[in-house]
C-alpha cells in the first residue's frame, strides 16, 4: 500500500492508526489529516522517535495492510 491511499481515505486509516499508536489523540489524528510528514512529527513528540525511526514505523505499518 502506498501512501496516496492512506491520504485518500484518511477516515478509514485512522481507526487503524490509533490502534497502532495508542499515544496518538483524536486532536493528533485530526490535525494530520492523512499528511504524512504530520504523522511523522506526532509520533517523534509521543513516542520520542527520531525522524528515520517514526519513517521506518510508518513503512512498517503500510506494508502491514
Amino acid at each position: 500500500m502506498n501512501w496516496d491511499q492512506v491520504e485518500g481515505n484518511w477516515k478509514k486509516f485512522k481507526g487503524m492508526a490509533q490502534q497502532q499508536w495508542g499515544k496518538l489523540t483524536n486532536d493528533d489524528l485530526d490535525v494530520i489529516e492523512g499528511k504524512r510528514m504530520e504523522l511523522v512529527g506526532r509520533l517523534q513528540e509521543r513516542y520520542g522517535y527520531a525522524k528515520d525511526e517514526a519513517e521506518r514505523e510508518i513503512d512498517s505499518w503500510l506494508n502491514r495492510k
